[in-house]
């Protein structure tokens, strides 16, 4: 995270500030603005511009107005918005540090602050000059009425582990290799305290985990299969949610090599499902959730070296099962298969993964929202939409009727990889189904985890979607709990 943010007891007259204010509300205005700035202001507001910017002669001071929505979600996306559209306006002035104060009785504080830090983000780690890239704002300060240091820190660490996400999305293939992903998870375990067990490929291959191995065979790099604990002393949950992520660091398609353009060039965000995961298990950490979590990160990457899996080749799962491989690009769902049988063992409550699955998702409904589907009962699917509201990561859930199971049906094999030219998002959820036999949920993640253009405080490229939207579903999970 790019910003230091702490709680302001007192300001000096030289401090710049942002006020967060309603357009007919102006009876804190005399302890800030002279006269004339006060009737400025209130000619802006009628105007109904979002924004004023009033320079005074030691610091700046920044209005900012918000129109209301009367849908809760939108509203709070409106916030978020704005706190990132004032960034422009900060980094114009080059402005470092700021003051921020509410005076609104509508304006959401909590919203318009995330915006503002999830805005700010920034992964220069690969830039010669970063002083020189880097965005001017440095330090926000809080009035201390403002959040309750309990909301102030739960914010902290989700905004916190979204950037931690974005930046594991972000790391190209020569830094983050298979195994170089379970050593940055253990180090992210570390500091957030959480427990992690790497599984190398000689325990891979004794496990006997044909998926990931198949997919493997065509790199020099080896797999790694990463286990993530979370269990604070008193747990709302008897048998533990387990989170998967799909972490395939790289994928060229293997032998069904994709083409470059619009397609192989963003391959490196194909482990945006474990960022998410780990993304989550570090605030849930941070915020000290008292729930029981695992996540398991499958990784290796995808490629065409002589030994490769090929179209046509039988795979042994895992589970036992066999696999007819149809098209080598269809990488992911054998190693989330491999990593849902592994699940059983923890007996869990609930199973939840995320993986930048399919095209055929990210066509259905572009960045705007997340397909998902699966076998839980219709609560814990209200209670996860209701989530992807609040936190605007909006959820579109597809059907799993038993007529998909019929287009994976194979000649030679128990299934298939790949069921056919059209429900492509169905089929490989339908695939996945195969190897669960507990309540669960499959993620979707391929149209919003990577981003060509930055969409307000959703950052280009590596965008940490789904972190955001877990917490708040773990956060409010078995709320009538004492």
């Amino acid at each position: 995270m790019n910003t230091k943010v702490s709680v302001a007891r007192s300001y000096k007259s030289k401090d710049n500030l942002i006020i967060l204010a309603d357009y007919d509300d102006f009876s804190w205005t005399s302890a800030f603005l002279s006269e004339a700035e006060c009737r400025f202001l209130q000619s802006a507001a009628r105007r109904e511009l979002s924004d004023v910017l009033l320079p005074q002669a030691q610091r700046v001071i920044i209005v900012q107005f918000v129109k209301r929505s009367p849908l809760e979600a939108e509203d709070r996306e409106n916030a978020r918005m704005a706190g990132c559209d004032i960034l422009a306006q900060l980094s114009h002035y080059k402005i470092d540090s700021v003051v921020l104060l509410q005076r609104s009785h509508s304006l959401r504080f909590r919203d318009y602050l995330e915006g503002m830090l999830l805005g700010n983000y920034q992964f220069l780690k690969y830039f010669k000059d970063k002083t020189a890239k880097r965005n001017p704002l440095r330090h926000i300060r809080l009035e201390s009425q403002a959040l309750s240091r309990g909301e102030l820190r739960e914010l902290l660490a989700v905004v916190r582990s979204t950037c931690t996400a974005r930046d594991l999305v972000n790391e190209p293939q020569s830094y983050l290799s298979a195994v170089k992903l379970s050593e940055e998870i253990e180090a992210i375990g570390h500091d957030a305290g959480f427990r992690v067990r790497v599984l190398h490929k000689k325990d891979i291959q004794k496990l006997k985990m044909g998926g990931l191995l198949a997919v493997n065979l065509g790199s020099k790099c080896p797999p790694t299969f990463s286990i993530l604990e979370w269990k604070p002393r008193r747990t709302k949950n008897q048998q533990p949610i387990v989170l998967v992520g799909k972490g395939v660091v790289y994928d060229t398609g293997g032998m069904s090599l994709k083409p470059t353009p619009n397609s192989m060039d963003m391959m490196k965000s194909d482990m945006a499902g474990a960022a998410t995961v780990v993304g989550t298990m570090m605030a849930a950490a941070l915020a000290q959730l008292p729930l029981h979590l695992i996540a398991l990160v499958p990784s290796t990457d995808n490629r065409p070296g002589h030994e490769a899996y090929v179209p046509g080749d039988v795979v042994t799962m895992y589970s036992g099962s066999t696999v007819e491989i149809l098209n080598t690009d269809a990488e992911g769902r054998l190693l989330l298969a491999d990593a849902l049988h592994y699940a059983k063992k923890y007996q869990p409550e609930l199973v939840l993964d995320f993986a930048t699955l399919t095209g055929s998702a990210a066509r259905a409904v572009g960045p705007e929202a997340i397909c998902y589907m699966g076998t839980t009962d219709h609560s814990i699917k209200s209670e996860i939409e209701a989530s992807g509201q609040a936190v605007y990561e909006r959820l579109i859930e597809f059907p799993l009727w038993k007529e998909y199971g019929e287009y994976l049906k194979s000649n030679i094999a128990d299934l298939k990889n790949l069921g056919g030219s059209s429900s492509g998002m169905i089929t490989a959820g339908k695939f996945l189904e195969h190897f669960t036999s507990y309540p669960w949920l499959h993620f979707d993640i391929a149209g919003p985890a990577f981003l060509k253009n930055a969409d307000s405080y959703r950052s280009k490229d590596g965008t940490g979607v789904g972190v955001r939207l877990l917490f708040d579903f773990l956060k409010k999970y078995k709320q009538d709990y004492e």
